[in-house]
């Protein structure tokens, strides 16, 4: 199991890589199609992965539903914001991830 990125001198490096990214499609979102976001979300979600940020890793399955439902940009905007909230989550266990999977499941449904 890789380390946590509390436990790890370079997560706070990650997260910036991360937080980074997200801005970048924040930017890009209103002009860009649905698949070059996706590509997007999926470099997002492989980086958090790599490095035990479970919550982001989820949000970033939810925010592939949303786009795949064809979310514009306002909402995509919200979602983005949640990603970004869950990449600053200091807590990476199951309890955490199943929260931010609850709020993606409200978000999914309105």
């Amino acid at each position: 199991m890789t380390d946590s990125p509390e436990a790890n001198p370079q997560g706070s490096d990650i997260r910036d890589q991360l937080w980074a990214r997200i801005a970048a499609l924040d930017v890009r979102a209103p002009y860009a199609p649905a698949s070059d976001l996706m590509r997007g979300i999926e470099s997002i979600r492989r980086l958090a992965h790599a490095h035990g940020l479970a919550p982001a890793v989820t949000v970033t399955h939810f925010i592939d539903r949303a786009l795949m439902r064809g979310a514009a940009a306002g909402p995509f905007h919200g979602w983005l914001a949640m990603l970004t909230d869950a990449v600053a989550s200091e807590r990476q266990d199951l309890e955490t991830t199943q929260h931010f999977a609850e709020a993606c499941s409200v978000r999914l449904a309105r």
